[in-house]
Formats: structure tokens, C-alpha cells, sequence
């Protein structure tokens, strides 16, 4: 029974998408894996995809999957380059890793028009300007 599992609770770990750089006529949006905690996470994977209405009809992404190895505490590591055409989508990020040969895993979930301007701050152990959901309880 689902009830009998240990409850492996995510903490300090976020998934950011973080504005790189602004041009004139572009900006350039990275989603990164940040990990707050002092250990280091093993076989990290991340699958992400989109979905939603777009213009009045559904629309699906493909289904990425990045296997990142390890991630050392304190350190974030780029997953992938996001697109601002996915924007108005939802943006749904899967997270899977070991800690001491215990399996943890969480969804982290950007809803549609959250990633703008208004919504940058600080990114964690980033000097870069970013969305950020999960981290620090």
C-alpha cells in the first residue's frame, strides 16, 4: 500500500528557468537544477514537457528526458534551454535522484504566463536573475 512507503520528503532542492542573457529583439531562458543541500545528489534524472491551450487548441511538447549523473551540494546545473514559445503553456518538470542509496522524487510545475519579468528573483547559489519553484522549506 501507498499509505506503507516512506514519505522520502524533497527539501532544498529547486528547479529554476533563469533569464541568461537580454538582446534588443530576444532573451535567452535556461532551466536549471539548484541543489541547496551540503550533500550531493546521485543519478539525478529530469524529464520535462509542456502542455496546454495554445490559440484555442491543446498542445503537447515531447517528452525530454536528461539524465544529469551527479550534483554536488551547493551547485546548479543547467538541464536544458527553454524556449519562450512554451511560455503560455504548463511547463512541468520531473525530478529523480538518490541520496545514500534512498530514491526521491518530486514534480515541479511552472503554470502558464508565470514565467515573466514580474516574477524574477534572485536564484540561489546563482548571481542570475530567475523563476524559481521549490528550494528551502
Amino acid at each position: 500500500m501507498k499509505k506503507d512507503l516512506p514519505q522520502n520528503i524533497v527539501e532544498d532542492i529547486s528547479i529554476a528557468v533563469v533569464l541568461e542573457s537580454e538582446g534588443p529583439e530576444n532573451k535567452v531562458w535556461n532551466v536549471y537544477l539548484v541543489n541547496e543541500k551540503e550533500v550531493s545528489l546521485q543519478n539525478v534524472l529530469v524529464s520535462s514537457k509542456g502542455y496546454g491551450l495554445k490559440d484555442g487548441r491543446e498542445v503537447k511538447t515531447t517528452t525530454l528526458r536528461h539524465f544529469i549523473g551527479d550534483v554536488a551540494g551547493k551547485e546548479a546545473v543547467k538541464v536544458e534551454a527553454i524556449d519562450t514559445q512554451v511560455f503560455g503553456l504548463t511547463n512541468e518538470y520531473w525530478l529523480s535522484y538518490y541520496i545514500d542509496g534512498t530514491i526521491y522524487d518530486k514534480k515541479y510545475i511552472f503554470l502558464p504566463e508565470s514565467i515573466v519579468d514580474e516574477n524574477l528573483i534572485k536564484v540561489p547559489l546563482m548571481n542570475k536573475a530567475g523563476i524559481v519553484i521549490g528550494g528551502s522549506k
